[in-house]
């Protein structure tokens, strides 16, 4: 190697770690941002619903308050996955379809992830605000002593204090300077590890701690249940599908072909007739089961991979749909089938309920997970739970550990991210 590629590599990753610092610094000032209100808002509303629960309105709010506790720390966990590299286990306890809102109320307060959540919310607001604030000040405050030396110094108060150095003139300026480069080297190599340490901080609230193993057994018996569930109810709808659709027609086809037997002597042109009807009802027969073996796992699927087959999913809805794919290999035929369905399920959705006219798919690989992204310009309020099909998803992901995050506000945008641990080959 050359020492100019040398130079131009240590200038690469030069500029990399100055861009990934900058990077650092704007998200701990967004996280700053959100932390403190949105915190702050979440503890106060969970606390009054949860005493107003003795007089019966908090059976009513209760559920609605933490469901949106729930997402505003599903957020959290996404952001942690995508900005800081750390993955905290999502461990709700189900809850049972059509419940009443007393069961809702008491199945929610009686999940531990809910106190773990509500413990949260006060570190958010405090600790998680004083890092994330640092995470944006560290790089900053530096470039203040070094403005100071240039000539800031003249219009500051007598005997204004730059960290330790009182700044009362030209030499003293230079200390602040001097100062100020020391904490910028430092700011250098602290501020990503600052990040990174407020979403430790979050992992650690809200992760499960000691019930992890516990936890980790009841999901995978949820899921195993929801697997055999799910199993069982497609092969009852395969099962249907045949009886009605490729093997009533079959049947009827072969009763055909008995009367054209019996009329091709006596009654040439019936029996042309019925062989007219009998060819389409074998290319009707056919179409369903080519649309049947579709349902159960599309032949693009299997031929050309999970991005291909999404794009082709895309072809047949009515929106505007754009496809970005960079998946470097293939998943496992479970994984990528997994995968195919949520996303089928997901555009349906927002095809039928959200009134967009565009969505965006975003697939990619990144640290041993398949990461897909669905956006649509509609109206929002998808809740998962609430009909709208996305607890299905939810299940259909959880067989294969992997999680599913929601944001929908009331007047979108709609965005659904799932992820799901595999390896490409």
């Amino acid at each position: 190697m050359s020492i100019e590629t040398k130079r131009d590599d240590q200038k690469s990753g030069l500029m990399t770690r100055t861009r990934g610092v900058a990077l650092s610094a704007v998200r701990g000032l967004a996280l700053a941002l959100i932390s403190l209100p949105g915190a702050v808002l979440c503890f106060c509303l969970t606390l009054v619903s949860i005493a107003l629960v003795p007089i019966g309105i908090g059976l009513v709010t209760t559920p609605w308050v933490l469901t949106g506790v729930r997402m505003f720390a599903d957020w959290r966990r996404l952001l942690a996955a995508e900005w800081g590299g750390v993955r905290i286990q999502r461990a709700y306890r189900p809850l049972p379809e059509n419940a009443n809102p007393w069961a809702r109320t008491f199945g929610m307060l009686g999940d531990p992830a809910t106190w773990r959540d509500f413990l949260w919310l006060p570190v958010d607001m405090t600790a998680g605000f004083v890092t994330a604030l640092l995470t944006f000040a560290l790089p900053l405050y530096p470039l203040e002593g070094l403005v100071i030396a240039a000539g800031l110094w003249r219009v500051l108060p007598d005997g204004y204090w730059y960290g330790f150095v009182r700044v009362t003139d030209q030499t003293s300026a230079f200390y602040a300077a001097a100062l100020g480069a020391v904490l910028l080297v430092a700011a250098y190599w602290l501020t990503p590890l600052l990040l990174r340490a407020h979403f430790r901080l979050t992992g650690a609230v809200l992760g499960s701690g000691q019930e992890e193993l516990a936890e980790r057994v009841r999901v995978l018996t949820e899921t195993r249940r929801d697997a055999v569930d799910t199993s069982a109810a497609e092969l009852r709808r395969i099962e249907r599908d045949l009886h009605d659709g490729a093997q009533a027609r079959l049947v009827a086809m072969g009763m055909d072909l008995g009367t054209i037997e019996t009329l091709l002597e006596k009654n040439p042109a019936k029996a042309r007739e019925l062989l007219a009807q009998t060819r389409r009802s074998s290319a009707e027969a056919l179409t369903e089961l080519r649309e049947l073996v579709r349902g159960i796992h599309p032949p693009v699927l299997a031929e050309r991979g999970l991005g291909d087959a999404v794009r082709a999913l895309s072809l047949r809805l009515p929106v505007t749909v754009e496809v970005e794919a960079e998946l470097p290999g293939r998943a496992e035929a479970p994984v990528e089938s997994a995968g195919y369905f949520a996303v089928s399920e997901i555009l349906t959705n927002a095809v039928k309920h959200s009134g967009a006219d565009r969505i965006w798919i975003d697939m990619h690989h990144v640290e041993g997970h398949l990461r897909i992204s669905v956006t649509d310009n509609g109206k929002g309020g998808a809740v998962i739970g609430a009909g709208s099909g996305l607890a299905g998803v939810e299940r259909r992901l959880g067989t294969f550990d992997g999680v599913l995050a929601v944001s929908s506000p009331a007047g979108g945008p709609t965005m659904v991210t799932m992820e799901i641990p595999c390896a490409l080959s």
